[in-house]
């Protein structure tokens, strides 16, 4: 397809973005072009959008970014054999290698050569995309673009709670941005007898609350420590998923966790991190595991069946949208904390 489209643009090596006019990708024998029909900010995103010390090091303006969408397919390469025009899809957004040791043994999420969509290649906040054939996930069609497009950050969160058992179990989310609030659902729906959750924002700790946290605790206000063990009859909780990044909180949460239990790490921290090793992780016997994206495509099938049989329902934590006019609206509302999930329409 020849044309232009609108764009945002990451124009240059600072704080900030540009709507532009750029060119409609053009797609190779193995890729497809996707018409976006809604496209979602993601953490990332803030990061680059906010130039921090992470996006400084990593990303190469100009260029599109953006990775979290759901579209319909409008042109395909000759070799793609997966999906048809029309079809309405997300992406899984590491592009991998398919030749190092990991790929090679089917762990595809911990690709040594892993190039990210929106950060290593232009991305989705576009009225068009293109993209592998062999990233694509087919959405049914009566899914609503909004919900499709959240997809792959509730990938992370579905990964993170169900890196392990939690049925009956207690479940501590520490941190509440848009993924520890899908968390919140994820574990609930798989069976937790508790999820408690975590954060400084009161906005975000209600939209936990809505997703079913059993109990929400501002840590500015109470301490986390003597909350758990007032829930817990003194024994900790059984798993940790680690959404904040933040030193103090990540501490917490090591301290928390029950003899024998799981900390499961989502979050990156900027900083490196002191932890009591030996009281809080080898005295205690517990599994520590850090979680990169999505396993390919076994969370994407999670993901999709706790969606179609609404065990997680999302409306709650997608609270605004708007044009992609309108970007920075989007993102002041992200830097400020005010807004669960932003989702922008082309």
């Amino acid at each position: 397809m020849e044309g232009k489209m609108k764009a945002i643009v990451k124009h240059h090596r600072g704080v900030g973005a540009e709507l532009q006019t750029v060119d409609i990708p053009q797609i190779n024998d193995n890729e497809v072009l996707i018409q976006v029909k809604a496209t979602s900010i993601c953490g990332t995103d803030v990061h680059i959008y906010s130039w921090d010390e992470w996006s400084a090091s990593r990303v190469k303006p100009p260029y599109t970014f953006g990775h979290e969408f759901a579209g319909v397919v409008v042109e395909k390469g000759k070799n793609v054999t997966n999906v048809e025009i029309g079809d309405h899809v997300s992406a899984e957004t590491h592009i991998v290698c398919n030749e190092c040791p990991q790929c090679l043994t089917g762990q595809f999420h911990i690709c040594e050569n892993t190039k990210i969509i929106g950060v290593d290649t232009n991305g989705c906040f576009a009225e068009y995309v293109a993209l592998p054939s062999q990233n694509l996930w087919k959405n049914p069609e009566e899914m609503p673009f909004d919900v499709a497009s959240v997809q792959e950050p509730m990938g992370n969160a579905v990964h993170t709670v169900l890196a392990g058992d939690v049925a009956g179990k207690t479940v501590a989310i520490i941190g509440c941005g848009p993924i520890g609030i899908m968390a919140v659902g994820v574990a609930k729906a798989a069976g937790a007898s508790q999820v408690i959750a975590f954060d400084l924002n009161d906005y975000r700790l209600d939209l936990a609350k809505q997703m079913g946290a059993t109990t929400v605790v501002n840590s500015k206000n109470e301490d986390p420590l003597q909350v758990v063990k007032e829930l817990t009859e003194g024994h900790g909780v059984d798993v940790v998923c680690e959404m904040s990044g933040h030193p103090v909180a990540m501490n917490q949460g090591f301290k928390m966790v029950t003899n024998g239990g799981r900390v499961s790490i989502l979050s990156l921290p900027v900083r490196p991190v002191e932890i009591d090793v030996t009281n809080d992780i080898v005295f205690k016997g517990i599994t520590v595991q850090g979680i990169t994206g999505r396993k390919m495509f076994e969370t994407w099938r999670q993901v999709s069946g706790l969606l179609k049989s609404k065990q997680v329902d999302l409306e709650p934590m997608i609270t605004h949208h708007f044009p992609l006019e309108d970007f920075e609206k989007g993102f002041d509302l992200m830097l400020a904390g005010k807004c669960g999930k932003v989702v922008l329409h082309p």
